[in-house]
């Protein structure tokens, strides 16, 4: 498990460094993982392969920069960027009007729910925010695990594998992220909405 992250931070190193062929293969390594990750957000292999190729467009720009500065948590940060690329997949296309093909125009068939409640939209982004702000407090193994688990949708054994401990250890961590976070939540008396 360990050697996997030491693999993955010097292949990133040595693409850095010039090495084309080192991108390759961390590509390969992970393909699997990721593609499938994408896959079970979308449903739809085109999209997928589009979401996949725009994660590694937005890696290697990453990388060329020199901005990564994961330590050895190469593949967790990709999955970041590929569950966001999903997210905004999902933002582009419900925002696109969809009209129904009828004699007839219905204001409704281009005005989108999300248009139509702007205001619990607000206030659901307020409560994120807010939750996000309130798992920034939490221990650091704690936040890792949590983040893997509801932000990257890893299973267990990924966090596990990811992470270098045990199954156990990591749904321990995450049984405590969520205790702790439900007293933070108690303490600053934060009222969770749907």
């Amino acid at each position: 498990m360990f050697r996997n992250q030491c693999d993955d931070s010097v292949l990133v190193k040595e693409y850095i460094n010039g090495k084309e062929v080192a991108l390759e293969l961390l590509i390969k390594k992970h393909q699997q993982r990721i593609f499938s990750f994408i896959y079970s957000k979308v449903q739809d292999r085109d999209i997928t392969e589009d979401v996949f190729q725009d994660t590694f467009i937005k890696v290697i720009r990453t990388l060329k920069k020199g901005n990564y500065n994961e330590e050895g948590k190469f593949l967790p940060w990709v999955m970041r960027i590929a569950h966001n690329l999903v997210i905004d997949h999902f933002r582009k296309n419900n925002r696109m009007p969809k009209f129904n093909n009828s004699d007839e125009f219905d204001i409704f068939s281009i005005i989108s729910d999300n248009a139509l409640n702007a205001e619990k939209r607000i206030i659901k982004d307020q409560i994120l925010s807010d939750v996000r702000n309130l798992i920034e407090e939490l221990p650091e193994e704690q936040k890792e695990v949590l983040k893997m688990r509801m932000y990257m949708d890893m299973s267990f054994n990924e966090i596990s594998e990811c992470t270098g401990v045990s199954i156990n250890t990591a749904l321990g961590r995450m049984r405590y992220a969520l205790i702790n976070l439900r007293k933070v939540i108690e303490k600053n008396k934060i009222i969770l909405v749907n």
